[in-house]
């Protein structure tokens, strides 16, 4: 059984209007036992939360970095930390 983490991603580049938090929560449920949420922050990047399994939130950070987002991604940056709950699926904030 993998070990539960918590990963946070800014996601830099043109990545909202877009589809972007639509298609990460798409993935997410794809890749399944993950909750959290993507939101639209002001500057233009979006902010993913997502817990569950560390395989597959590295499958979704893997994803994100990768070639298949919509819009275009320049640059993530990651947090990795303990889960903190109280999220039920995973939203578009």
């Amino acid at each position: 059984m993998s070990e539960h983490k918590r990963l946070v991603a800014w996601v830099r580049g043109r990545v909202q209007g877009v589809g972007f938090r639509w298609y990460t929560r798409a993935r997410a449920l794809e890749i399944g036992g993950l909750s959290g949420f993507a939101l639209n922050l002001e500057d233009g990047r979006v902010q993913v939360v997502a817990e569950g399994p560390a395989d597959g939130c590295q499958k979704l950070l893997e994803w994100l970095v990768g070639d298949d987002t919509p819009g275009r991604v320049d640059g993530v940056t990651e947090i990795w930390d303990t889960p903190r709950g109280g999220y039920e699926g995973f939203a578009i904030r």
